[in-house]
Order: structure tokens, then C-alpha cells, then sequence
């Protein structure tokens, strides 16, 4: 039996480890993928408070060694439903475990959004990605496309400018939505084409593997063809919260329906991070999340 058991081990997850521990309480952290979120995914990182600039991987590892330290118990593990027997929840995972907590934080993050375009769950790994981390290093010397516009977008197209003979960026609005600082570093690229106000409608394949992409302009409804070696998806994030939907009320998109103390609708259950409802997602609300929450935690068990 654990004092808190939470789901997610992400900037808030692991956060909210830490503030408990400190204030006395065992602690596990559940997490499906890979400890340390999305954030772990970002190439650069410059906007998190003391530390002028630091990889996502290293922010990861140096939060997932702090918590362990501290004493958390991890589990890589899929939570697929928590019940509430009494005063106390069960927790049951895919592969088939089941842990007890006397409170749950489900800090259970987002997933990367797609396209929903035919083919695409198969061309997943044959020619399309989400981390250019992970694979960009696959299209050495060779033409990648970029999928959206914003700061995530943006520092994955500077990361392949690196590697890649020509990114091609192919945003639907008419501008970037990300920083002007990433926007004027992809300007001042020999090998970067921006593609503005234009949608993906279609991949071309051979063989199972991507080969092109199918546009249209929103502005003028013309449609055309560019031939690449990959592209790369930064579209945006969903929640996967439905199957905590009977503790914790969901909003119309699908996130936690909680306000900035992390509560929910069931005592002993606490929500942090991007699965949240709220206006910013970054990496520092994130932890903000992570630490209101353990705190309300401790104070519910206490």
C-alpha cells in the first residue's frame, strides 16, 4: 500500500513525486512509455528556469534521478483503470498488475495528434515520425518534410536542417504560431522551404513507404505534389484521459475538468499537468501542476 500512487511520469508526475516524498509519503510512479514526457523529446530546450539551454533528455534524466533518490518506487507500466474500494484506490495495469494507493495523481500527459489521413497508422515508423531526435538522423543527406507551425515544429526543423540535404516546412496558417526567434533561425536557412497556408490532404507510397505528400492551399485551392524521404508530425497533442472519465470529470476536448488546485470530483483523486484543462502547456506549468497537486495530496491524507 502506497500513500500516493501516481499515473504518469512526465514534468508532472515526477514533480509531484518529489514533493511528496520530501513531505514524507511513498510514492510510486506509474508510466507507460519513457520517464520524463514530451519534454524529453525536444532537441533544445531554453525557457526552463536555471538552465540556459539543456536537451529534454537531460532535463528528463536529471528529474527522473531526482525522484528516485528521494526514494520513488517506478513501474514501467500501462494504467488502464483506478477504482475506488473505500478509502482507498486500486490500480490496474495492461500487463496485468494491480497496486493500491490511499491517493492518485493521474498526470498522464498527451499524445502526439496526426493527420488522420488514409494509410497514415501504417506509414507510422515507414517514413513518417514525431521526434526528430529519435530519427532524424535516419534522413541524413536526404528530404524531409516538417507538419506544423508552432515552437515544437519549429526546433524539430532546425534539428533536421542539420542532418537533411532540404526540410521542407508545410504549415496551414499563414504564419508561424511558434516564437519569432525560431521563425527568423528556419528564415535564415539555405535549406529550409516554408510552405505556407497549405494542408496535407494525401500520401503517396511505394512499396508500403512514404515517397510524397499531397497539398492544397487553403488560400487558393491549388492542389500539388512534393516527393520526400520522410515527414515529420507536429500537429499537436491529445489526452488519452477516457478511461479515468469516472473519477475525474472530462471537458468537451477530452482533458481534465479541474481548476488550478488539481482536484477532481472524487476525494483522493488529483490531476496535473497537460491532461489538465488550461490555456498554457509548458513544461514549467507542468511541474507547477505536479507540485499543487502532491500538496493537496498530502494535505487530503493527512
Amino acid at each position: 500500500m502506497y500513500d500516493i500512487l501516481i499515473v504518469g511520469g512526465g514534468p508532472a508526475g515526477l514533480t509531484a513525486a518529489i514533493y511528496a516524498l520530501r513531505a514524507g509519503k511513498s510514492v510510486l510512479v506509474v508510466e507507460k512509455n519513457g520517464f520524463g514526457g514530451q519534454i524529453a523529446y525536444s532537441p533544445k530546450v531554453e525557457n526552463i528556469p536555471g538552465f540556459q539551454v539543456v536537451t529534454g533528455t537531460e532535463f528528463a534524466d536529471k528529474l527522473t534521478e531526482q525522484a528516485m533518490a528521494l526514494g520513488a518506487d517506478v513501474e514501467l507500466e500501462k494504467v488502464v483503470n483506478v477504482e475506488k474500494n473505500g478509502d482507498t484506490f486500486a490500480v490496474s495495469t495492461e500487463e496485468g498488475s494491480t497496486y493500491e494507493a490511499r491517493a492518485v495523481i493521474l498526470a498522464v500527459g498527451v499524445k502526439h495528434r496526426t493527420l488522420g489521413l488514409p494509410g497514415e497508422e501504417d506509414l507510422i515508423g515507414n517514413g513518417i515520425s514525431f521526434c526528430a531526435v529519435c530519427d532524424g538522423a535516419f534522413y541524413t543527406g536526404l528530404h524531409a518534410a516538417m507538419i506544423g507551425g508552432g515552437n515544437s515544429a519549429m526546433q524539430e526543423a532546425l534539428l533536421l536542417s542539420e542532418v537533411c540535404s532540404k526540410v521542407t516546412i508545410v504549415q496551414n496558417l499563414a504564419d508561424f504560431t511558434g516564437e519569432r526567434k525560431l521563425a527568423d533561425a528556419l528564415h535564415a536557412k539555405d535549406n529550409v522551404e516554408i510552405i505556407f497556408s497549405t494542408v496535407v490532404t494525401g500520401y503517396q507510397t511505394t512499396d508500403g513507404a512514404l515517397t510524397g505528400l499531397q497539398l492544397r492551399n487553403e488560400e487558393t485551392g491549388a492542389t500539388s505534389e512534393i516527393a520526400v524521404d520522410g515527414a515529420f508530425l507536429a500537429v499537436g497533442l491529445q489526452p488519452e484521459n477516457e478511461p479515468f472519465a469516472p473519477l475525474a470529470k472530462l471537458n468537451n476536448w477530452g482533458y481534465f475538468d479541474s481548476l488550478e488546485d488539481c482536484t477532481t470530483q472524487t476525494p483522493g483523486v488529483f490531476v496535473a499537468g497537460d491532461c489538465r484543462s488550461k490555456t498554457i502547456r509548458q513544461v514549467v506549468t507542468a511541474a507547477a501542476d505536479g507540485a499543487i497537486a502532491a500538496m493537496n495530496a498530502c494535505r487530503y491524507l493527512d
